[in-house]
């Protein structure tokens, strides 16, 4: 496994991983990746190994507002409609 970047440089970064994402919002990855799978984080894929990136400010916007929503009772459905009538 390749070692970690620090705090520092991921903040600084304009793309960000799915592992970094959790480091930065106290999310857990199978959450992510779910969010992911249901179209509700959008990422780039790298063409050589295939990695997803993330566009950190975006992204972590996104995480913040449907953490949000779900503190406010909305399910999975309703955030995926809610998000899909948000500019991204």
């Amino acid at each position: 496994m390749s070692r970690q970047r620090s705090i520092e440089k991921i903040m600084a970064s304009e793309y960000v991983t799915i592992g970094e994402l959790v480091r930065i919002t106290a999310s857990r990855y199978s959450t992510l990746k779910f969010y992911t799978e249901e179209g509700m984080l959008p990422f780039e894929q790298e063409e050589e190994n295939l990695t997803r990136r993330y566009k950190r400010e975006e992204t972590v916007k996104r995480i913040e507002e449907i953490k949000r929503l779900k503190s406010e009772g909305k399910s999975i459905p309703q955030i995926k409609e809610i998000l899909s009538n948000e500019k991204y």
